[in-house]
């Protein structure tokens, strides 16, 4: 199954398993994910970045897999789960910015887990909405790190869209070592 789309001239989505090449720009979409209780908020934020003119190339790395298997045993022995997990791990490493959309209706602890192993990288934008069940929590890793929280979606692609701006133009293709992962060496491009 194929899981790379190219957008437009400017934007191309990643996901797992396919290893990205990051020829400029990049953004990896933390967040809530829970099938069936997240609303699949990485695709409305691809749309809305994806009709942008943007001035550069945009590689979206998307963790919601198409072939997720909720049966995976979720263990370090277990190659798909651990594939999927060494992705992730890899792809936020890379990102110029890490998006976290954190949804109402979920718990979202890996969500959290990776906030707090990426609070001090400089590169995250929080989205956590009233109701979030931790919310106050989220609200003073922010607020202690220096992370731009906002409210709503909205708010949200604004605060990514300066922080890409911001961002270093690359002179050279940023490719994700393989060297941590048994990961077939598939690519997204255009």
């Amino acid at each position: 199954m194929k899981t790379t789309t190219a957008v437009n001239a400017t934007v191309t989505v990643c996901k797992p398993p396919q290893q990205p090449i990051i020829p400029d720009r990049s953004i990896f979409l933390a967040g809530s994910i829970e099938m069936g209780k997240a609303e699949d908020w990485q695709a409305k934020l691809t749309s809305t970045l994806s009709n942008l003119d943007l001035p550069y190339h945009l590689t979206i790395l998307n963790p919601r897999r198409e072939s997720w298997d909720p049966s995976w045993v979720q263990d370090i022995s277990n190659p798909q789960f651990r594939g999927q997990v060494e992705w992730e791990l890899d792809c936020q490493d890379r990102a110029d910015v890490i998006a976290m959309y954190l949804h109402p209706d979920t718990k979202a602890p890996i969500s959290l887990l990776e906030l707090g192993l990426l609070a001090k990288s400089g590169k995250m934008v929080v989205c956590c909405p009233e109701g979030f069940y931790r919310r106050g929590n989220v609200q003073i890793v922010c607020k202690r790190y220096g992370i731009p929280l906002v409210e709503c979606m909205d708010e949200l692609v604004q605060e990514v869209v300066k922080r890409l701006e911001e961002s270093p133009d690359k002179t050279h293709i940023d490719e994700i070592s393989s060297s941590h992962t048994e990961l077939p060496g598939l690519y997204c491009i255009d």
